[in-house]
């Protein structure tokens, strides 16, 4: 059994919304006859909004999905990363107790070890609470901005 390229498919997919696209395009200005009522003309243009829309929005859901495989993909890359990292920080740690234990007892190195990272646990904790103090986690602007298109749906002419 062949596999398929995930590039291939996301081109399929991509040709898929396109011919969707294609299928709900809107209206040829033909459409638009001289002896057609404002009615019809304002009632053609909003089917042709909504045909954009509903375009864009499945256009951005494609998208999404894909960028979101993407970033799946590499935050998978950066837990394997991280749990090798773990381990070389771990093989270090027993390398630096083993070297100690030929100069001091064994339980004083693994002790003086472990002091060492106590002391690179307090410093890591104290900076990410200092920073995490500085997030705020409601999107201050985006509801100021939400607000403001709120009002102006409300009164359009102010």
């Amino acid at each position: 059994m062949a596999s398929v390229s995930p590039h291939r498919t996301e081109a399929h997919q991509m040709e898929a919304h396109r011919m969707e696209a294609h299928r709900m395009e809107p209206r040829r200005m033909d459409a638009y006859r001289g002896d057609t009522s404002v009615g019809e003309l304002l009632s053609a243009v909003t089917a042709d909004l909504q045909t954009l829309f509903r375009q864009e929005v499945e256009l951005a859901k494609t998208e999404v999905r894909q960028e979101a495989g993407k970033a799946g993909k590499a935050a998978g890359m950066y837990g394997g990363a991280g749990f090798a990292g773990y381990m070389v920080l771990l093989f270090l740690s027993l390398a630096a107790v083993l070297g100690l234990a030929n100069v001091i007892d064994g339980g004083w190195a693994a002790l003086i070890v472990a002091a060492v990272w106590a002391v690179c646990a307090a410093v890591l904790y104290q900076r990410g609470r200092t920073r995490m103090r500085t997030v705020h986690p409601k999107p201050e602007r985006t509801v100021e901005t939400m607000k403001e298109n709120a009002q102006w749906a409300r009164h359009p002419t102010r």
